[in-house]
């Protein structure tokens, strides 16, 4: 972490507030092991607990991450990393039936789904919930994934993006063609639909087409929120002309900052202001009394779910072999991989589909710092963390929003159901004292409680747009 201060007159942006989002990821990024019962991943009411907890600290929205298949390891199920979960749409109308203000985001795949099931889905539950849905657009390009929907690997990396310009295009044309206005008020009218207030939409590109009418109405947020998670060219350019809020990894300080500043460049190259889209990324949070108290808890938590079962396999996946003779306070194993290039994505540990070349990194930073194979892993499983004492802490993301390093964070909770507790508790409070976070809701939607105005396709028509043949019906 970068310890820079400033006064409050030289922060670039001196009255920026601080979003906090609960996210709930897939594997062991959490003591799972602490969950009372391991079926709560699957229960409605677990869910419910920890999202009540979030909507207790003013949390702006609970963003679940999403897997189309269940994790392996070396062809086997991988039993010790919780990767299913129920239908996010699916559980998120049963939150909104128990929740009024925090929003709920889904991460939902382009690749895999028919924009016109997922468009009516999406608007459904954000008519339900009053206008809280968010949608996190994510791309896949692997086989292996697609072998659960018989398809393959029809789509390649190249095209994965057009594709997916083309599913939320047809997606937004979707919610376009069902104006605000079109039921009647009035219960003496002759129609229960205005003329011309629902058109039909018809779409025919490269990658897809669509001939549909619109069949659920706008909630009072107009649509749900666009996310993104990417950071390629290609994901950065995407989210730059589609996203709202974009979900990141980096928290470094200089790194935040200089990839804060591409989104923003990149955002106003297609005519947007560059502040309407929120760059969000994902961290834990650990507090404690003391800094030495704070840095144990975090040690702690770590070394729960990094056993050696876990440390070893995290190796394997990239050696794609059974590694079960290595000694794990030794060095890394010498040899090359079992497997030069990787085309399936299934695994813990993203090579970039070339483990030789994620095995040359992990052996400059072992022989550079002298680790054994279990500290390089606690080494690289402990970057992506805030820790100290609360207000420590709270002066560090006050520092970083203010410096426009991001505008958010998506925090992961050290447990299930019951890991915001500290962040409520103890942190909320202290960023509340600094004037970065809020002390109520500011407003009843998504779009409203993270300061969003209308979609970003109707802001800038010009450039960003989604442009659509429409019909009236």
């Amino acid at each position: 972490m970068n310890d820079r201060r400033l006064r409050d007159a030289d922060y670039p942006r001196p009255h920026a507030r601080l979003h906090l989002n609960v996210f709930q990821p897939f594997g062991p990024i959490y003591d799972w092991s602490r969950t009372p019962r391991l079926r709560d991943y699957y229960e409605p009411d677990s869910y419910l607990a920890l999202v009540q907890e979030a909507e207790r600290g003013l949390f702006s929205a609970i963003f679940l991450g999403e897997s189309l298949r269940l994790r392996e390891h070396l062809g086997r199920l991988n039993d010790i990393a919780v990767t299913g979960r129920p239908d996010a749409l699916a559980l998120f109308a049963y939150l909104a039936a128990n929740t009024s203000r925090i929003g709920l985001v889904a991460t939902l795949n382009t690749t895999y789904t028919d924009p016109v099931d997922l468009a009516r889905r999406i608007a459904t539950v954000d008519l339900l919930s009053g206008g809280r849905a968010g949608w996190n657009v994510v791309t896949t390009d692997n086989g292996w994934t697609g072998e659960n929907f018989r398809r393959g690997g029809f789509l390649d990396r190249d095209n994965r993006y057009l594709y997916a310009e083309e599913h939320v295009a047809a997606v937004q044309a979707i919610w376009d063609g069902f104006a605000p206005d079109a039921t009647s008020t009035d219960t003496d009218a002759a129609a229960w639909l205005r003329p011309g207030g629902v058109t039909r939409v018809e779409r025919s590109g490269d990658h897809l087409s669509a001939r549909v009418v619109p069949q659920v109405p706008p909630s009072p947020q107009g649509q749900a929120v666009y996310f993104q998670a990417g950071d390629s060219d290609e994901g950065r350019d995407f989210a730059a002309r589609r996203a709202e809020g974009i979900f990141t990894h980096h928290i470094e300080f200089d790194e935040a900052v200089a990839f804060t500043a591409d989104i923003r460049r990149r955002a106003r190259s297609y005519g947007r202001s560059g502040d309407d889209i929120l760059v969000i990324p994902g961290a834990s949070i650990v507090v404690g009394d003391t800094a030495a108290e704070a840095d144990e808890k975090a040690r702690h938590l770590r070394e729960r779910f990094l056993t050696d079962r876990r440390v070893r396999q995290i190796v394997e996946e990239v050696w794609q072999e059974d590694l079960s003779d290595v000694d794990l306070d030794g060095p890394l194993p010498t040899h090359a991989p079992a497997v030069d290039r990787q085309s399936r994505t299934h695994g813990i540990v993203h090579t970039g589909h070339e483990p030789s070349a994620k095995i040359r990194q992990w052996r400059t930073i072992s022989e550079t710092r002298g680790y054994s194979i279990r500290q390089l892993v606690h080494h690289l499983t402990s970057a992506r963390a805030f820790v100290g004492t609360s207000g420590d802490v709270a002066d560090e993301l006050a520092h970083f929003v203010r410096s426009d390093a991001f505008d958010g964070l998506n925090v992961t909770p050290d447990a299930f159901p019951d890991g915001l507790g500290d962040v409520v508790d103890r942190l909320v409070p202290e960023l509340q004292e600094r004037g970065i976070y809020p002390t109520e809701y500011p407003g009843k939607t998504l779009r409203e409680n993270l300061g969003l105005p209308e979609t970003v396709g109707h802001r800038v028509p010009e450039r960003a747009a989604v442009h659509a043949e429409s019909v009236a019906v």
